[in-house]
């Protein structure tokens, strides 16, 4: 809360000398002074409990290999040592294929604060008494009598035989386990994402494999020009159609998509092609499965989560972590730990962190952006405490992991700062935690309380309720560009939310009533089709080079996938149809897809020889609304772009910072990629000491309708 009236001096002077980096925060955003005492407090939680973390637990690098010792391993002797968290058990047993399911016949020894350890003896030959792949169970007697069999919260490996419902714990505990043989690659300066869900990754009606993602996915990615993966739905969920975010099984890589060692050979593939992996982690909240998940674990309903309805997140139906418990944070940030070294992942985007930040969850709440919202007593300060010590904890052991946060607020949808933005001592509070108090400004994982650009806010509306000649182009320039001074964001035109049954792709949107009919190079070219393509890279091209300092795609949607996303479920008779993706539509030289495909690529390596989404954001000097024209310059590229569904220009004149010789890069009138061919590429456009829109130097362009082009000085060094 803002300090009180007449101590607001006082209450910055100490919250400056307490903060690292508020002060320089302050510098930016002079309007964040009345929350000087928010950051403090919050702070100190951080501080605190990283504290206590050292003087309980020997420091969070300690804390953060809980995975070592909880669970099932196997000692040097050969003999096991188990170790469980379950403080409302009257007794804790190990069960499974060892001991012919005898519920009784291993009890756990009680220890303090609600843990319990076994060790069992290697037999005579020094061998496990519990071999790789065999079936556990964890026995829990609860206080009220109740005989409860259990998956461990840290099990590294379940999976559902046949028709079962729940899944089995399997002890993985191969004699060979995989060896990474490449070294993770350099961070890269441009972030260019290809969010990817492995059991949609193949055309057949079917869960695709890791094996077929490595093989067969990783190339076309690579190809395309992104340089990092996004990974869906890989921790364990017992329910496909959840889209993976009904985690059940925290440690556990999804078994349904193949082995752990199959996972890591995909992931040290993708490093081997210089490509970075990011997890899409789930820890705003878990499933509700008891027999297969977390919930009820020791026969009570708060041992990882809130007790009563602080527990429940009704909208999600699911249950809902106790951030303040020091074993829930144990947990959540040993997680964090194991799949960036048991799985060598590169960084995570974190979903729901908005369910996170706030007691109401973001439900039926409308963000404005008033900072009001985003202190006060609806700010959940437990989970802020945890995001801080996530980001901490990750950076502090890869000092080149990349955070994210998945937010929506304000129909805005998707965030993130890269960590290091900023050279800031340790424990300096980010920008944004002004809007959500997170973390530290260098290393962190930050939260908006405006996302730039979502085109699911900008173009799926116009698309949908205007003609185009009553497209605003300055409100599409305000959405693109609107995002707070030095934030990092993630843009993207359309994410896995828009290919969802329910919703609509911008290919479908633009052409769903012939996509089925007209998409052959065989048959004439259609007002709908032509006018699709054409939209499809313009809105795709000004999201990529206006709207953020990365870029995100989600898989298939390059070459607007022709049908949408719909897993398997009782609604449509448990059909895998449209569970999957139809690459080969892409490949096919007799159909168009080929054009937005080939189009997808060509702006990726453009983006990666220019460098436009790691330098600073663009300056836009024309968004004129009669003539549907915007142009902007950024990384010494000159885009311009004309929206006008009839009218081309001749002779146009755009604002350029300096004069030289120009020439076209990229043109999205191209044949290859559909277009008509309309612009000579052999032209030369002469900037010259002519102001013109606020810019010293002008030129003189060609601009036809529904094209966008993007020009090189070429006077200038890169």
């Amino acid at each position: 809360m803002a300090a009180p009236a007449g101590g607001a001096e006082a209450a910055l002077a100490a919250a400056l000398a307490d903060v690292p980096g508020l002060s320089r925060l302050l510098e930016i955003d002079p309007y964040l002074k009345p929350y000087a005492g928010d950051f403090q407090r919050r702070y100190k939680l951080f501080t605190q409990t990283l504290k206590n973390i050292e003087e309980s637990e020997g420091g969070i690098d300690k804390f953060s290999k809980s995975y070592e010792t909880f669970g099932v391993h196997r000692c040097a002797d050969g003999g096991l040592y188990c170790k469980e968290w379950a403080p409302g058990a009257e007794g804790v047993f190990l069960t499974g294929d060892f001991n012919g399911w005898n519920p009784f016949s291993y009890p756990y020894k009680k220890l303090e604060y609600g843990k319990w350890e076994l060790y069992i003896p290697p037999k005579h030959n020094k061998s496990s008494v519990v071999p790789h792949g065999s079936k556990l169970k964890v026995v829990i007697t609860s206080k009220s009598g109740e005989i409860l069999y259990r998956i461990s919260p840290w099990a590294k490996y379940v999976a559902r035989e046949g028709d079962n419902v729940n899944y089995d714990w399997i002890h993985w505990d191969p004699e060979h386990p995989y060896q990474f043989k490449h070294s993770r690659p350099t961070k890269p300066k441009s972030l260019r994402i290809y969010e990817s869900h492995v059991g949609i990754s193949s055309h057949e009606g079917k869960v695709a494999s890791y094996k077929h993602f490595t093989c067969n996915v990783l190339p076309r990615i690579k190809d395309l020009g992104y340089n990092c993966i996004q990974l869906m739905a890989i921790m364990e969920h017992a329910y496909y159609a959840s889209f993976g975010y009904q985690v059940t099984s925290f440690f556990a890589a999804s078994s349904r998509y193949g082995t752990p060692d199959e996972l890591k050979e995909l992931v040290d593939t993708a490093h081997s092609m210089g490509i970075i992996v990011f997890l899409d982690v789930v820890h705003s909240h878990a499933s509700k499965n008891s027999e297969d998940g977390l919930n009820k674990f020791d026969g009570t309903d708060s041992c990882y989560f809130h007790s009563g309805p602080r527990g429940n997140h009704d909208l999600w139906d699911s249950k809902l972590f106790a951030y303040s418990s020091w074993e829930v944070l144990r947990f959540l940030l040993s997680n964090l730990r194991w799949w960036l070294e048991e799985y060598g992942f590169d960084g995570f985007r974190f979903d729901g962190v908005t369910s996170m930040l706030y007691h109401h969850h973001g439900m039926g709440q409308g963000f404005s952006g008033d900072y009001n919202e985003y202190f006060g007593l609806q700010v959940d300060e437990d989970s802020l405490v945890y995001l801080m010590l996530a980001n901490h904890l990750v950076h502090s052991v890869f000092p080149d992991c990349i955070t994210i946060a998945e937010v929506k607020q304000n129909y805005l949808y998707f965030v993130s700062l890269y960590q290091n933005y900023h050279k800031i001592k340790r424990g300096s509070v980010s920008i944004i935690s002004l809007v959500s108090g997170i973390s530290k400004y260098g290393k962190t994982l930050a939260t908006l309380g405006k996302l730039p650009t979502t085109l699911k806010v900008k173009f799926y509306p116009i698309l949908k309720e205007f003609k185009d000649e009553d497209w605003n182009m300055g409100n599409i320039v305000h959405t693109l560009i609107n995002r707070r001074y030095l934030e990092k964001c993630i843009a993207y035109a359309e994410s896995h939310d828009q290919a969802l049954v329910g919703d609509k792709t911008l290919a479908f949107w633009l052409m769903d009533a012939e996509m089925y009919t007209n998409m052959s190079v065989l048959s004439p070219l259609t007002v709908v089709i032509d006018r699709g393509i054409q939209l499809h890279k313009m809105i795709r091209l000004i999201t990529h080079a206006l709207g953020g300092e990365g870029y995100l795609n989600f898989m298939g949607n390059e070459f607007g996938h022709p049908e949408w996303l719909d897993f398997p479920r009782k609604g449509n008779n448990e059909s895998y149809h449209y569970a999957r993706r139809q690459f080969h539509l892409s490949d096919d030289e007799l159909l168009r897809y080929k054009f937005l495909s080939n189009f997808d690529k060509d702006m990726n390596k453009l983006e990666e020889r220019f460098g436009w989404l790691s330098a600073p954001q663009a300056f836009v000097s024309e968004k004129h609304e009669e003539n549907k024209v915007i142009a902007f310059e950024r990384a010494n590229l000159l885009f311009i772009f004309n929206f006008h569904p009839e009218k081309s220009f001749t002779d146009y004149r755009v604002g350029t910072a300096s004069p030289g010789k120009f020439k076209i890069v990229l043109d999205t009138d191209e044949q290859k990629y559909g277009g008509h061919q309309r612009v000579d590429h052999d032209t030369d456009f002469i900037s010259e000491s002519f102001g013109h829109n606020g810019r010293p130097c002008s030129l003189l362009v060609y601009i036809p309708s529904r094209v966008g082009l993007v020009l090189q000085n070429v006077d200038m060094p890169n």
